[in-house]
């Protein structure tokens, strides 16, 4: 992994961009990564039901890392449970559990209770290697944010931008909320906002259809970049529109009279830098 701590996040952006393919190559041969991609090639096809995968720890250990869910591994029986319960039951867990991360891999295993608890997912050799894959990936986002946490939530945003398709999609991810608010010029405070008045205030500022557009999505990377690293930047401290964003809320956080600020992205851009800006 390429040290990027203390690096602005601009320039960390570019050395991730530079160097992805070569450290995502790095971490599929590590000893580590590389026994783990082997074992679940060679045995999650006989995997056919929520129990099996459970109680295989090294299988069941690589799925929660793929879809992002390691924190979540000490809840086995209630990943387990999760897996087995109906989708189509509005009632069933794993329509009561709000992390969208646990409704994703439930629709992948596709333990579905019409099938008699069998998955017909896991021996297909394309979603296998769709598994592998995002394992690799979540690996590589995983570090950078470790590294350095800007790039990693861009890398963040990059990965979920394709299935966003409301605000709603937005507010459910902590990264990807973040982003948005920081690159759209909008305070933190504003999640003291209830959800609905969120989505108001945010589609005011963007039409989140344009979040699918590439050109779109790179406008607001470089726009969150700066102003991140313009707020890492003790020099900025006093800088007025940083002021002003942090005090944004101070009248209006309670409900109607909440005013979102614009900040000069442009200005911010040419602040000073620091020794490795």
């Amino acid at each position: 992994m390429i040290p990027l701590a203390g690096m602005s996040t601009q320039l960390a952006l570019r050395l991730v961009d530079s160097t992805r393919d070569a450290q995502l190559d790095l971490i599929k041969s590590s000893a580590e990564h590389s026994r783990a991609i082997d074992a679940f090639r060679d045995r999650i096809a006989d995997v056919k039901t929520a129990e099996q995968l459970t109680e295989d720890r090294e299988l069941y250990v690589f799925v929660m890392k793929a879809y992002d869910l390691e924190d979540q591994i000490f809840g086995k029986a209630m990943i387990r449970k999760m897996l087995e319960s109906d989708i189509d039951d509005r009632k069933a867990l794993v329509n009561r559990l709000t992390d969208p991360r646990l409704r994703e891999l439930h629709q992948s295993m596709d333990f579905a209770p019409g099938k008699d608890g069998v998955s017909g997912n896991t021996d297909s050799f394309i979603w296998r290697e769709m598994v592998v894959r995002r394992y690799v990936e979540r690996q590589f986002i995983n570090r950078t944010a470790d590294e350095n946490a800007g790039a990693g939530v861009v890398l963040e945003v990059r990965k979920r931008a394709p299935e966003i398709t409301s605000w709603f999609d937005v507010l459910k991810n902590r990264d990807v909320s973040s982003f948005m608010r920081r690159a759209l010029g909008l305070p933190d405070e504003m999640v003291q906002l209830d959800l609905d008045r969120q989505v108001e205030v945010f589609k005011t500022k963007f039409d989140i259809e344009k979040l699918k557009d590439p050109a779109e999505l790179e406008k607001l990377e470089r726009k969150y970049a700066a102003l991140t690293d313009a707020l890492d930047n003790q020099a900025v401290a006093s800088n007025a529109a940083v002021t002003l964003m942090q005090g944004a809320v101070a009248a209006g956080a309670g409900g109607a009279g909440f005013v979102p600020v614009t900040i000069d992205i442009s200005a911010i851009s040419a602040l000073p830098r620091g020794a490795y800006r």
